[in-house]
């Protein structure tokens, strides 16, 4: 307490020492004592008034408590009297024993005698039941059936109450009932049977389906009531709980199912397109049971049932259990094409799931898969090797096709713009196009690796092609009256390698997205390198064809018979421009090369018969002579090869001039000059060699095997500037060596 004192007179000095620290604040001393004498009696007041209320408080707890003590004296003395009243009363309750009995008996004779009409009913009711049943009266039949049950149960209820370990009684009422169950049976079987055909009932008789889905109704509050009685008595009559709402979901899960495997009419043996009938037959009836399913049937059912949605997933559920087994079956490659478009497409389009109508209840975007994705990949597998093999088989087959057409009697075919061909590429391109476009129905990536595998076996065919065409070439060596179309059927091969490399890049563009262009360079430079070895070959076989018929001709060149007027190169012009006329069915790529290399080959054949020395001037005269003769047949050749190489844009001039420089070098009349003249020669043909100016020297007839000699050393020493667009011709030509039978054959051409 005092120490409580010392802490208020502290604080009231500190107090003090805050007003008073100006002088001019003694003044107003007085006011500061009224002030703080005012706030002490109002705290004392507050102080005053919380301790009366405490007080007030006490005093009320003390008074309940008072009460409360006396109300459990109160309650300890009755109890003491309950007590003592429940020990005097014991006997009392089992004297009442037998009244007890009395009134379980009077309970159960009551019950008896309120189901004593129903008891002797028992089997009028069942016929009238029997009746109303195969008329169709469901809802009356399940009225009585419900009577039936209701008498019963409640006798087995009253007799387990008695006795629940009396079997005896239990089971004669239980036989005295059994028709009961019969009913119950027959009755069920109805319900089922409308069940497995309520899409169709739906639509011809509403209310039957209405009312079956009414004795379900019935039959699951009575299930739940019993089973509720169970769980207080522990007594549920026999047959109980039906679950046939239960049954009637498993009975439309299996109607589902048999109806989606039902679907199946034709077999592989009978209908090579079973399963796109079959999958038709499924995408119809399915659709058609969904709409009438959300239109009709979905009125018929309860909402709790959510009808609807429960057979969409049994729908669902049976499609993948079909598409699985369809899945492990044998498929050939066009059937696995058709189950996958339509597992992976169809099924979530517009035509079936995806069908406005079914919307916003139906969304595919939550449908599971009907097949799993590594059953796709198999079956995507199996697909790509069955294919391969399949083409394999289809080219091998065109190609043999091709080659019966190359040895008929009659000439190929001519497109639109004249030129020859063959059916092969179109046949080649069209089954693969067939095939793209199928494998574009089930996705994009097949789409891609079809093409690669096409391209693929395009490339080995290529190689199979150049061989064929080289054999159809031995062959007609063998016999060149034999086939009679040899060239056309030549030129068609050859057309077809241009229209092979259009369809290439066609599909190509067509099929291959950009981003896989880098894949196939490789692929595609390969087939264009085989198709311009087949393009060449068999330009080279048909120049060969021709140069055989000028073989005579050409053996001509440079003999005595050709200095006295022989008009072999006006035969080989006539020649070569009448081959030439069927080789204008050649597409221009390729006509343009063989014209070059025709006209390349005569040069070079003629300059070869220059070197071959068939003849040597005896004078100036003859050499004058030949030379003329040499630069007017030069000018035949440029005309010529001008004129069939009319449109083409080359340059045609070049060759012939060889002819003509070298007819130059013959020409000159003044010996001492002839060092200036070859040296000319060489500087434009660098590929000359020692041996061709030895014998051009040699069939002047006037150069010495000195100046010969000197001649050739001295060219040797010179320097040589090649012209870069130069082509050499001169390495393809070789200067024989003159033995006894060459030089006697010589002398008999001259």
């Amino acid at each position: 307490m005092e120490e409580t004192d010392r802490e208020a007179v502290a604080t009231a000095v500190q107090r003090v020492a805050g007003m008073l620290q100006r002088p001019d604040q003694l003044d107003k001393v007085e006011q500061y004592r009224r002030r703080e004498a005012r706030k002490k009696a109002s705290v004392e007041a507050r102080l005053k008034a919380a301790i009366q209320s405490q007080l007030d408080g006490v005093r009320t707890g003390l008074s309940q408590l008072h009460n409360a003590l006396n109300d459990v004296k109160d309650i300890q003395q009755s109890l003491i009297d309950v007590n003592k009243d429940w020990r005097q009363s014991i006997n009392t309750i089992e004297n009442l024993k037998d009244v007890k009995d009395a009134v379980v008996q009077h309970s159960q004779l009551a019950a008896a005698v309120e189901n004593l009409k129903n008891i002797f009913s028992v089997p009028e009711i069942v016929r009238e039941t029997h009746d109303l049943i195969e008329r169709g009266e469901l809802l009356q039949a399940h009225r009585k059936l419900m009577d039936l049950e209701c008498s019963r149960d409640d006798l087995m209820y009253e007799q387990y109450r008695m006795d629940s370990k009396n079997t005896h009684d239990m089971n004669l009422i239980h036989t005295y009932f059994g028709d009961m169950q019969k009913l119950s049976d027959e009755l069920a079987k109805q319900l089922w049977m409308v069940v497995q055909r309520s899409l169709v009932t739906v639509r011809r008789d509403p209310t039957l389906l209405v009312s079956v889905v009414r004795i379900i109704e019935r039959e699951e509050k009575i299930d739940r009531r019993m089973l509720d009685r169970k769980k207080q008595t522990g007594f549920i009559p026999p047959g109980r709980p039906k679950k046939w709402k239960e049954k009637m979901f498993n009975i439309l899960e299996r109607t589902v199912s048999t109806r989606i495997e039902g679907t199946q009419a034709d077999t592989r043996e009978s209908d090579k397109m079973w399963l796109v009938r079959h999958l038709e037959i499924i995408r119809k009836y399915v659709l058609d049971d969904l709409l009438v399913a959300k239109t009709l049937l979905d009125q018929c059912f309860p909402p709790h049932y959510d009808i609807f949605n429960r057979l969409l997933n049994m729908y669902h559920q049976a499609l993948a259990t079909r598409m699985q087994e369809l899945a492990a079956e044998d498929l050939e490659a066009n059937e696995i094409v058709s189950l996958l478009s339509w597992v992976l497409n169809t099924y979530t389009s517009a035509e079936m799931m995806g069908n406005s109508e079914l919307s916003p209840e139906v969304d595919v975007n939550s449908l599971a898969a009907l097949i799993s994705q590594n059953v796709v990949d198999q079956l995507l597998s199996k697909y790509m090797s069955t294919l391969t093999s399949n083409i394999i088989g289809w080219l091998r087959k065109a190609l043999e096709t091709d080659k019966k057409d190359w040895i008929k009697e009659t000439e190929p075919e001519a497109d639109q713009d004249g030129y020859y061909q063959t059916t092969l590429p179109a046949i080649v391109f069209q089954m693969f196009e067939q095939n793209l476009q199928v494998a574009a129905q089930i996705n994009e990536d097949l789409k891609a690796k079809v093409l690669i595998l096409c391209l693929q076996q395009m490339n080995s065919f290529l190689t199979r092609y150049k061989d064929e065409a080289q054999f159809y070439k031995e062959d007609h060596l063998k016999n060149r009256q034999y086939p009679q179309c040899y060239v056309q059927y030549m030129i068609a091969v050859i057309n077809n390698c241009q229209t092979f490399k259009e369809s290439i890049i066609s599909l190509k563009r067509k099929y291959l997205k950009s981003d896989m262009e880098d894949t196939l360079s490789i692929s595609h430079a390969n087939m264009d390198a085989t198709l311009d070895i087949i393009a060449k070959e068999g330009c080279s076989s048909l120049l060969d064809e021709v140069f055989m018929d000028l073989e005579p001709h050409l053996n001509e060149l440079m003999t005595k018979k050709w200095l006295m007027g022989s008009n072999a190169v006006g035969t080989i012009c006539v020649t070569v421009e009448d081959y030439f006329n069927d080789f204008a069915k050649i597409k221009k790529p390729y006509k343009k090369t063989m014209t070059l290399e025709a006209h390349r080959r005569v040069v070079v054949e003629y300059i070869r018969a220059i070197m071959l020395k068939r003849i040597s001037f005896k004078n100036a005269e003859e050499r004058k002579e030949g030379a003329e003769r040499m630069i007017k047949e030069a000018e035949q050749f440029r005309f010529l090869f001008k004129k069939l190489a009319a449109g083409s844009g080359e340059d045609t001039e070049g060759l012939c001039d060889i002819i003509e420089a070298i007819a130059e070098v013959i020409k000159l009349t003044d010996p001492s000059l002839l060092y200036l003249e070859v040296s000319t020669l060489v500087s434009k043909y660098p590929d000359i060699r020692d041996d061709h100016i030895a014998a051009l020297l040699t069939v002047r007839g006037d150069a010495s095997r000195d100046m010969k000699q000197t001649i050739i050393e001295t060219l040797d020493q010179g320097p040589s500037q090649p012209n870069p667009n130069y082509v050499p011709i001169f390495k393809e030509i070789t200067v024989p060596t003159l033995t006894v039978p060459k030089l006697l054959k010589i002398r008999q051409l001259r």
